[in-house]
């Protein structure tokens, strides 16, 4: 029975910690693994029964990628579904292994409760802790002990992470063994001296142009690309401009990479605005002006901010499909 209904109370929470009623979770998790099981069967899909570890590789980032979305909509309709679909990469890629004669689900499942517990000494031990860098500290000490054969600092760092995340983690594998600036406000200098060594490259002069940004004139044609090695140097150095970016997101603890997917979000949901806003008037983007464009842009802007905490409403939030 439910913890809710057991209280009858639909409003009841279960304390912090609950773990599933065993009596609910049992039969319907080896319900599930029977499923994925029976898809993998002679008589099952032959799409599932095609896939390997490495061909699954796509959908598993996607799904990901998917519950990312979900959660940043707060539709626990559509994070329940995503959550199920990354559950389903699981117990798929444990099925081919066991199928394989590699591992199996339950290898899977040992391992990570030992890992947990032997990572958390100071809730399953007798480990002291004062604070989360305490915690911090003491996993990273266990996790060098059971990792002892890697080489590098930087091993066991996803090759496949995106840069911007990637960037953060590197500066931050780092700094744990003192590789860092001493004051983080230090970094402002670093990125000053990282856009001159951009200019160089970008202006004449080595200066960037004071140029405002303005809305108010007909939109310059870019120039053509300059030659392939000095494009080379201005990607080396923009990369630069990005690491430092993703430096001081790390030191000021942000996460660059969510940074990035919410100004993303939150561009593409006030352009799809300035869509709406001028179909209603018979108009497409297509043809309008950047005059017309920026006023629905900041009228959209100035929407959001009105309504609490600055949250779209479900009209004007765009989650992608």
């Amino acid at each position: 029975m439910p913890e809710c209904a057991a209280n009858g109370s639909a409003n009841h929470l279960p304390e912090p910690g609950t773990p599933p009623d065993p009596l609910q979770m049992t039969p319907q998790f080896q319900q599930l693994c029977e499923v994925i099981a029976k898809l993998r069967s002679p008589t099952g899909c032959p799409w599932d029964r095609a896939q390997t570890l490495e061909s699954i590789k796509p959908y598993t980032l996607e799904e990901t990628y998917e519950l990312l979305e979900a959660i940043d909509s707060g539709d626990d309709a559509a994070i329940v579904e995503e959550l199920g679909d990354v559950l389903l990469q699981v117990l798929l890629d444990s099925q081919i292994a066991a199928d394989q004669g590699r591992f199996t689900l339950i290898d899977v499942v040992e391992g990570l409760t030992q890992k947990m517990i032997r990572r958390h000494p100071h809730v399953f031990g007798d480990t002291a802790v004062a604070t989360t860098e305490d915690v911090t500290r003491n996993w990273d000490q266990i996790k060098q002990v059971e990792k002892q054969d890697r080489e590098s600092i930087f091993d066991g760092l996803p090759a496949a992470l995106p840069s911007l995340a990637r960037a953060a983690r590197l500066s931050k594998k780092a700094a744990r063994v003192g590789y860092d600036f001493p004051t983080r406000t230090m970094l402002f200098d670093k990125l000053r001296e990282e856009l001159g060594e951009l200019a160089d490259e970008l202006f004449p002069s080595g200066e960037i142009p004071q140029v405002p940004a303005a809305v108010d004139q007909p939109v310059e044609p870019d120039p053509e690309p300059f030659d392939i090695e000095r494009q080379r140097r201005i990607e080396s150095e923009l990369g630069d401009v990005l690491f430092v970016l993703a430096n001081i997101a790390r030191r000021w603890h942000i996460n660059p990479e969510e940074a990035l997917r919410s100004s993303n979000a939150k561009f593409q949901r006030r352009v799809e605005y300035i869509e709406r806003r001028l179909k209603e008037q018979g108009q497409d983007i297509r043809t309008a002006t950047l005059l017309e464009m920026e006023q629905y842009y900041q009228e959209g802007k100035r929407r959001e901010r009105e309504l609490p905490e600055s949250t779209p409403s479900s009209e004007d939030r765009q989650t992608p499909g």
